[in-house]
């Protein structure tokens, strides 16, 4: 008996951009179309002398997809990065089989969990008890295995009070929520999750990878489609990089996002044309960037790594003495993890003079734990802030053989870094 769970071959996806008569892709789509045709019915005689051209009817051939091949096996967790309009979507969308590919073809082995779009699945109208087994008999499950799992899900979703309220009524967190733990908790062989994830708070995304780390554990295949790169690396066994539909590199986690980052990192530098200061402005912070140990450009780092920031700093007028801080927020958490101060650090300003200066910040061995990270840093006194950058820059922390061992670190997802320590039986 074949171990792959999933086969894809020469897939592609093709839309027809600003064509009318197009293929329709959902229902919401033919319905959307029917509306416009008969306005433009009623219309027709009054536009008569319109061209399609100047209707913008003109259409474009766009690839999402092109030539996909991948075989994915039982038990594998496959992280998928890339850009925005990379195909990410669209190919998850076709393994879901809620979109036909223009050519290609797909073999899933097993039932199919998915989870792509806020509420994907749910009929607004019904109740949230309703659309748990409503999604469950989609699923393939049958009511006693419903039943089983209802409490579960209803508790991991955190909606007990609103479980008989509609789901139109619904805020966005508690439709995603609900939807996750329906998928999430059936027991599918195959678990299809997207970005969609970001919509929930910062506790409910921690419980969503931990109960992603427990499906891949119980050996089921689970595809995970983000933008944190420390998550899919945390989480996945592999990874697979596409760019402009067509799939650029598959393999192991940390050689395939170092490629991505190297790919996407047009420089370490933030741009200080986007940022938000606030202080008094007698000295402000005017750029800064991220370097590796070699003093490239970064903005991605393994665990164990040493990350470098550079400030440069213009005082606007004589000081006696300031402080310069850094904090190192961990953004899924949404708190501060990191708080380095120049001071603590031995180094002392005194007796500034009007000018620029440029500051370097040397974290050697940062061990924080895989995620994504924003840095805000800021000047001040005891008894005044004079400038303030929240979230200046970013980066990611990915995984690598610090714990000697080739699979995924099992990471406390509360916890802030990794600390190497030694393990010993001792007899009695």
């Amino acid at each position: 008996m074949s171990d792959t769970a999933i086969r894809v071959e020469k897939l592609s996806k093709r839309y027809e951009i600003g064509l009318s008569s197009r293929q329709h892709e959902t229902i919401r789509e033919r319905v959307s179309e029917s509306f416009q045709s008969l306005f433009r019915f009623r219309n027709r005689g009054r536009d008569a002398t319109i061209s399609p051209a100047a209707t913008g009817e003109a259409s474009s051939t766009f690839w999402a997809l092109k030539d996909i091949s991948f075989d994915l096996k039982q038990g594998e967790v496959l992280g998928i990065i890339g850009r925005n309009g990379a195909g990410k979507s669209t190919l998850l969308k076709i393994l879901s089989r809620i979109t036909e590919p223009t050519e290609g073809r797909a073999e899933l082995h097993g039932r199919v969990g998915s989870l792509l779009e806020v509420g994907a699945g749910f009929h607004s109208e019904l109740t949230g008890r309703e659309n748990v087994f409503l999604s469950g008999v989609i699923l393939g499950m049958k009511r006693s295995e419903i039943q089983r799992k209802f409490d579960d899900i209803v508790e991991f979703a955190g909606v007990e009070k609103f479980i008989d309220t509609p789901v139109k009524r619904y805020s966005s967190g508690m439709y995603v929520r609900l939807a996750f733990a329906v998928a999430a908790h059936l027991e599918p062989e195959i678990l299809i999750v997207d970005e969609v994830l970001a919509v929930g708070d910062a506790s409910f995304q921690t419980r969503c990878l931990g109960k992603m780390g427990d499906v891949a554990r119980q050996g089921r295949t689970v595809l995970f489609v983000s933008h944190n790169l420390g998550a899919i690396s945390n989480l996945c066994s592999s990874a697979m990089w596409l760019d402009g539909g067509r799939l650029i590199s598959r393999g192991d986690v940390e050689s395939t996002i170092a490629s991505y980052i190297k790919s996407t990192t047009t420089s370490g530098e933030s741009d200080s044309n986007r940022w938000r200061h606030t202080g008094t402005g007698e000295a402000r912070i005017t750029n800064a960037r991220l370097l590796d140990s070699t003093g490239m450009p970064c903005t991605s780092f393994g665990m164990g790594d040493t990350l470098i920031v550079e400030l440069d700093v213009q005082f606007f007028r004589p000081f006696p003495s300031v402080n310069i801080a850094l904090g190192i927020r961990r953004v899924d958490l949404g708190i501060e993890v990191l708080h380095l101060e120049s001071e603590d650090c031995g180094l002392v300003l005194e007796d500034i003079s009007p000018g620029t200066r440029r500051l370097r910040i040397e974290i050697p061995n940062c061990t924080l734990y895989p995620a994504m990270y924003r840095i805000s840093p800021h000047i001040w006194n005891p008894s005044v802030i004079y400038d303030y950058v929240p979230d200046a820059m970013g980066f990611s922390m990915v995984q690598t053989n610090i714990s000697k061992r080739s699979l995924p670190l099992s990471l406390h997802k509360q916890a802030i870094f990794y600390q190497p320590s030694k393990w010993s039986i001792l007899d009695h």
